[in-house]
């Protein structure tokens, strides 16, 4: 039975799952798998846009309440006049969630982040300040970013692993793009050489440090992308680690 959505109140939108990217019409940031979708207007949402709370709270940002928005208020003190997440560090589009007194933003899915994680035996923290270059990028900003925002990134409790929560989504839709055009998509992914396995080639600790990777990047991407389940993610991690 399909559901009715404010943002698209003509028609129902019934939970589907595709293995194949797309973008939210209500945050319009990347998806995967599972969406609530309506086939006659060709309109997605994440399941954190469908069912999302009035208002929310996360660890990062203590003793403040999140409001949540249809459309980003607007933003006269940026440069580039628009918004963006606090989290991935990217422009707001859409579905917001505001803090009106701080001024914080954070899309739907990026809400989810724990502000914690273990991975294997390696403690992370969400931190805002980047002091070392992402593993994955190999940067301290992210591209795509707005000017002068980095967003969020996780850093193990040794100061050795720094990862860029974008990168994860970033890492998973470059996977499927290399393997668009290809009748198996599985086997266009082991073609591919990643970053992170260049990075690592001549270190003997490479083999755990992989599994780590693997085992973080699965994790956040399924976050970000609305989907617990993503079968994109675990055949991209599953080329990491070899």
């Amino acid at each position: 039975m399909g559901k009715i959505h404010p943002s698209h109140a003509d028609h129902e939108l019934e939970l589907k799952s595709f293995e194949k990217p797309y973008t939210c019409d209500g945050c319009k940031e990347p998806g995967f798998g599972s969406r609530y979708r309506c086939e006659l207007c060709n309109f997605d949402l994440h399941k954190d846009c469908m069912f999302a709370s009035p208002t929310t709270h996360h660890d990062f940002f203590r003793n403040s309440t999140l409001k949540f928005l249809f459309q980003p208020p607007e933003y006269r003190s940026c440069e580039e006049g628009r918004r963006y997440c606090d989290a991935c560090g990217k422009p707001i589009k859409g579905f917001v969630y505001h803090d009106e007194k701080k001024g914080w933003d954070l899309h739907p899915c990026c809400r989810n982040l724990p502000s914690k994680l273990r991975v294997d035996d390696v403690k992370f923290d969400l931190c805002e300040k980047v002091l070392s270059k992402c593993l994955w990028c190999n940067k301290k900003k992210r591209e795509g970013t707005v000017s002068g925002v980095r967003g969020w990134t996780y850093v193990s409790k040794c100061k050795k692993h720094h990862f860029h929560v974008n990168c994860a989504t970033e890492m998973a839709l470059e996977g499927w793009d290399k393997g668009t055009y290809n009748e198996d998509y599985s086997l266009a992914l082991q073609k591919v050489e990643l970053p992170i396995q260049r990075h690592n080639r001549n270190q003997r600790s490479g083999n755990k440090f992989i599994r780590m990777v693997k085992v973080f990047f699965k994790t956040i991407a399924a976050i970000l992308l609305g989907d617990p389940t993503i079968t994109l993610t675990c055949l991209l991690v599953e080329l990491v680690a070899k």
